[in-house]
């Protein structure tokens, strides 16, 4: 898919709410875009039926129902996290036909019921009122239309609550600022603004636009950034600054969104990601209804294959540096959701910042991001926010299309600020156990000695080294970290991407057999090191795919031909035995002053954050 194509959204209208009530859904019966699959809106049960963004149409005999990832009310999350008791369901009919539309609904064991129905006898709107009960612990609620002796069309399904009485005010005096970083990827940017502008009910909620373009490759150069700009007129704002990475440009919006006090909901959202406008809605609706401030983080859904979710939920390992691992054992991870819907409610530690609404008062209370650069900064916010009473919600149904990370090799320059800022975000919460984080940090290394990817150890050691600086390694927000370690990982040659001509003729394919076995990664790692010591590894190139390049694999060779993730070339890995002994000397030497000093380290970043984390500071990064 050619990602730079611009996103052609359907027409839609704003549609009307009745006074005392607030929109919180729309039933859409096709995506955004022809790439989508409909199926992740709406499906067929019976007959012949067409179906459009706004519209669907049913000829005699024909069912459909709208339990599918998109089509469902996450009854659920609305009974666990809001005030609302019950929902009611608007639908607008047009025909002379006779038909119904039920209101479903499944429960924690995918058992399904019909929990209200409306009879149809020609045209006009149909009003159905559902109880959110009986989902603590899981289910929602769909529609499921029929027509029995003519055509019916079926337009405008609107979901509504009652405007909740509490302190904090509901959906109309709780807009939504967008607050978008971007480097280098304008025309995604560009694409990715016009797609939230060209849904009217969707703009209705939104009262600012941030763009913080952080690049040389300027996003208002583009034709279709600045036609969007003339119909967002002054609810856009442009901003440029030096490249601060990710939170630096997510912080930029935090900043001038708390700035001001009209503003009461931020959604941070990637400059590179396809949107679905009704994920604005919906993760606006239930920040707004909610009992007290929550984080509501949408889902992703990758790229190249539109109907696959990366993960339910998600949280953290903090002792072993691992981060995006699934919520619970019930969570839907890289699976297709046209036939798999999620019927357990699921509680994330943290969402991504691909798209997640942060209210206002929560960074006023809070404080902004911490300045990484590059990774980590939306986890060890969303922890920081939990542990002040602030915890995520990731919304199934509600759900932007990001790059697949599957196509993406760890073995680059993220890898240092993932490392140096998962050591700083375990510092900064409880627990940070030294023995485990050194004993994970030390296999790592291992591995990629064995496994001949050199500038990966070196990063890893630097990042480590950068982490003992303690606070004044943020000091700059990361610029000269990033040329640095990009400058330096340069002189490692399997850093490096090759073209597919490189690879030798004749050269075999070598493909991993077996799985390494649960418990065994310390004796695998220590049979490698004896076996390349004594020179009983294979000789001579060999290709290995992408998928097989386990370090308990590639190990076995001495010139390896490794896949880039990307599909697009190779990594080119040679044994180097004086170089693996240098960094493996150097590895002693690190961790043991990582033990030594890592402590002190953990005060000091504890006692610096509430500053790192300041409008002062971030103010001066800004150059603001």
């Amino acid at each position: 898919m050619d990602r730079s194509t611009v996103q052609q959204l359907p027409e839609t209208t704003a549609i009307p709410v009745e006074p005392g009530r607030s929109l919180v859904q729309r039933t859409l019966f096709a995506g955004p875009a022809s790439w989508v699959s409909v199926d992740l809106y709406s499906k067929v049960n019976a007959g012949v039926a067409r179906r459009r963004r706004n519209e669907l149409r049913l000829d005699a005999g024909a069912i459909v129902h709208t339990n599918s990832y998109f089509g469902r009310f996450e009854a659920s999350y609305w009974q666990r996290w809001t005030t609302a008791t019950t929902v009611r369901v608007q639908v607008t009919v047009q025909g002379d036909a006779e038909g119904a539309v039920l209101v479903r609904a499944s429960d924690i064991g995918s058992h399904e019921r019909t929990v209200t129905v409306a009879h149809v006898e020609g045209g006009g709107t149909v009003t159905l009122d559902a109880p959110i009960d009986k989902f603590l612990d899981g289910g929602a609620m769909w529609l499921e239309f029929r027509a029995v002796d003519g055509t019916l069309t079926f337009t405008d399904v609107r979901w509504t609550v009652a405007e909740d009485d509490t302190d904090r005010p509901v959906t109309e005096h709780r807009p939504t600022a967008i607050a978008i970083c971007t480097f280098n990827r304008a025309d995604d940017c560009a694409n990715t603004v016009a797609s939230l502008a060209a849904d009217p009910q969707v703009l209705e909620i939104i009262d600012a636009v941030y763009v913080t373009d952080q690049g040389t490759d300027a996003v208002e150069t583009r034709e279709l950034f600045t036609e969007t700009a003339a119909k967002l007129g002054d609810k856009l704002h442009y901003l440029r600054q030096p490249n601060l990475g990710g939170a630096g440009g997510f912080s930029r919006g935090m900043f001038e969104v708390t700035g001001r006090e009209s503003h009461a909901n931020i959604l941070l959202m990637d400059d590179d990601v396809r949107v679905e406008p009704e994920t604005v809605l919906r993760l606006t609706a239930l920040a707004n209804h909610a009992t007290s401030p929550i984080l509501v983080g949408a889902q992703m859904l990758y790229l190249y294959n539109p109907d696959y979710l990366l993960v339910s939920a998600e949280r953290c390992n903090i002792d072993t540096l691992h981060a995006g691992l699934p919520a619970d054992e019930w969570c839907l991870q890289d699976e297709s959701v046209i036939e798999e819907v999620q019927e357990r409610r699921i509680d994330a530690q943290y969402n991504a910042w691909w798209s997640c609404l942060v209210p206002a008062e929560v960074v006023r209370e809070i404080g902004l991001p911490m300045p990484y650069f590059f990774q980590w900064d939306d986890i060890e916010y969303g922890l920081r926010a939990r542990e002040r009473g602030f915890p995520t919600v990731t919304m199934p149904g509600a759900a932007v299309w990001h790059a697949d990370f599957y196509w993406k090799d760890g073995d680059d320059f993220g890898h240092y600020f993932s490392i140096r800022n998962g050591l700083i975000t375990s510092s900064l919460r409880s627990g940070f156990d030294i023995k485990a984080l050194s004993g994970d940090l030390r296999r790592r290394v291992g591995h990629a000695l064995v496994g001949m990817q050199y500038g990966f150890a070196y990063t890893t050691l630097e990042a480590i080294e950068a982490f003992l600086e303690g606070p004044d390694a943020l000091a700059d927000g990361g610029q000269a970290a990033l040329a640095r370690i990009r400058q330096e990982r340069s002189r490692f040659p399997e850093t490096v991407k090759h073209g597919v001509a490189e690879i030798p003729n004749g050269a075999p394919t070598r493909r991993a057999v077996g799985r390494l076995k649960p418990g065994k990664e310390d004796q695998v790692l220590a049979k490698r090191v004896v076996q390349q010591a004594t020179g009983r590894i294979e000789r001579g190139p060999v290709v290995v795919p992408y998928e097989d390049s386990f370090w308990w694999h590639v190990s076995l060779f001495d010139n390896a031909y490794v896949t880039d993730a990307s599909q697009t070339g190779v990594r080119v890995r040679r044994r180097d035995p004086e170089l693996a002994k240098e960094l493996g000397k150097r590895a002693v030497r690190v961790f043991r002053r990582f033990h030594a000093e890592a402590p002190a380290v953990r005060d000091a970043f504890r006692a610096a954050q509430p500053q790192l984390t300041s409008r002062e500071n971030w103010a001066r990064l800004y150059g603001v």
